[in-house]
């Protein structure tokens, strides 16, 4: 994490489906508090009492995960919500539940984890014209692909092995920011000429 807090990243998910829930709680206190003294945002993948519990910035809940209003209630309304959603009606019923941002994908063939039906750049285009909050594409981004996602309409990306797996992580991440930077920026001028 200090690697890619000293990158420029800066939201950060611990996710652990196999670890018991003593060892999810106890790791996460351990990078709620690193990502706290960087600026990061720190958020724990489905757990949102362990979240609650060690102050974290927030919960990502997958859809067979505590619905959104009981995270809130366990959470308040300064913490953030994030869901992964596969659809269009899942985002859409997310935003009307409360979250503050879907994460939406798989956008490309992914080995992380099995999220169903590869949804492509177009799929985040449907999600960005049926929703107001942001669009956080996940699933096989890389840094030759992330471009067209920006470019769809996705407020940022979700990666893991784009970074994790690289030779050198933090140089992995470097490239990753500067390319979304890039991108972000030429939208920016395409938008200014219009």
């Amino acid at each position: 994490m200090t690697v890619a807090i000293a990158a420029g990243v800066r939201f950060f998910q611990y996710r652990n489906k196999s670890g018991s829930r003593r060892a999810v709680y106890e790791t996460s206190l351990t990078l709620a508090s690193l990502a706290n003294k960087s600026g990061a945002l720190f958020f724990v993948n489905d757990h949102a009492d362990i979240a609650a519990a060690v102050d974290a910035d927030g919960v990502h809940l997958g859809q067979d995960d505590l619905p959104i209003e009981n995270a809130r209630e366990l959470l308040g309304k300064k913490k953030l919500i994030g869901i992964s959603t596969h659809s269009r009606e899942q985002a859409v019923v997310a935003e009307t539940a409360g979250a503050d941002y879907v994460g939406f994908g798989p956008i490309f063939a992914t080995t992380t984890k099995d999220a169903g039906r590869v949804q492509g750049c177009a799929g985040i285009t449907r999600i960005r014209q049926a929703v107001s909050i942001p669009v956080i594409a996940i699933g096989g981004i890389t840094r030759e692909n992330v471009r067209d996602v920006i470019k769809a309409g996705a407020d940022g990306v979700a990666v893991i092995s784009a970074i994790l797996s690289a030779p050198d992580i933090g140089r992995a991440a470097e490239a990753m920011i500067q390319r979304i930077e890039h991108t972000e920026a030429e939208h920016q001028r395409g938008t200014d000429n219009a």
